[in-house]
């Protein structure tokens, strides 16, 4: 099944349950409000949205309208934890290279805690106070957990996976001095149920290509799964090694990175630092303000997955 969250008068919004086409919607509020409730409780709710979503996929769900992505927030508007992950050993290969700092495959899965307290929709505009900090974004997969235990090993960890979702991580690249926050994550308009992915949701990995498009030129069509070198299951068991994870928590892979660099990128700092290995200095500039991006990932027969993150650069105020 797919989901999303409709824009409403309030911090978490409203559950939707959307076709698999991506073209009708039907609100869950009889089953439950906000995603965060059915994650608390995914045993009992899951199947009866399961439902919805076979009677919406088959034109019998009465009060179904037509799907609006713009009108969406993120599938969930805010989180218990967001920590995006470095799982693409050659994305890290590619900052080590150009001396930037990146972790070693043979250091294990690294993670960074990002804020959560409000994620952006997929069409909602990335603020920024000024182009000097030098913009960058971070396309990646993410998943979405239910309650996994400390000390869980990477299977019991990839069994927790609930929805995964696409996500447009923001990076200002300037120093910024001790705290160096970032903006609000965004993330795609759907998250989807790994069996809705069929054979594309395989050993932990998302086996679909992340297309990026920066200003209408396409920039990146990555493969998500097949150069990853930690999968989903052992980023999640990274984090449980010191706590448990609530249901709700979020966790990214980190940009998206192949090793064959004709594929593109997902994050102008990769393309910064291979053209420093090549050249000795990089050309390729930073976001600017009214930059857009758009982000997607499409299945068979070219169909969007998970609908499209479309975001714009502006400045703040």
């Amino acid at each position: 099944m797919k989901l999303a969250t409709y824009q409403d008068a309030s911090r978490d919004g409203q559950l939707v349950v959307v076709s698999r086409d991506l073209s009708m919607a039907h609100y869950a509020t009889g089953i439950a409000g906000k995603l965060q409730q059915v994650l608390d409780d995914w045993r009992f709710m899951a199947p009866q949205l399961r439902a919805l979503a076979e009677q919406l996929d088959g034109g019998k769900a009465r009060h179904a309208f037509p799907f609006e992505p713009a009108r969406c927030m993120a599938p969930l508007p805010r989180a218990h934890q967001w920590v995006a992950g470095a799982a693409f050993a050659s994305h890290n290969e590619r900052l080590r290279q150009a001396g930037i700092a990146a972790p070693r495959p043979d250091d294990g899965p690294a993670l960074r805690q990002g804020a959560s307290d409000r994620f952006l929709g997929p069409c909602e505009a990335v603020a920024v106070e000024r182009e000097a900090l030098e913009i960058d974004f971070e396309a990646q997969v993410a998943v979405v957990t239910g309650d996994v235990d400390q000390g869980a090993s990477a299977q019991e960890a990839l069994d927790g996976v609930r929805l995964l979702a696409l996500a447009s991580d923001t990076a200002l690249r300037a120093p910024m001095g001790p705290l160096a926050a970032r903006p609000a994550t965004a993330f795609s308009p759907v998250a989807v149920t790994p069996d809705e992915l069929g054979g594309a949701w395989a050993q932990g990995r998302l086996h679909l290509v992340l297309q990026t498009a920066w200003n209408e030129r396409r920039v990146g069509l990555c493969e998500a799964g097949s150069d990853m070198a930690f999968h989903f299951g052992q980023l999640v068991a990274e984090l449980c090694r010191t706590r448990p994870v609530r249901a709700g928590s979020i966790v990214g892979s980190g940009p998206v990175s192949n090793r064959d660099a004709a594929r593109g990128y997902s994050s102008i700092l990769e393309k910064r630092a291979l053209e420093t290995a090549e050249t000795g200095r990089a050309a390729t500039g930073f976001l600017k303000f009214g930059d857009t991006l758009r982000i997607e990932a499409r299945g068979k027969g070219g169909a969007s997955v998970f609908g499209a993150i479309e975001q714009r650069i502006a400045p703040l105020g």
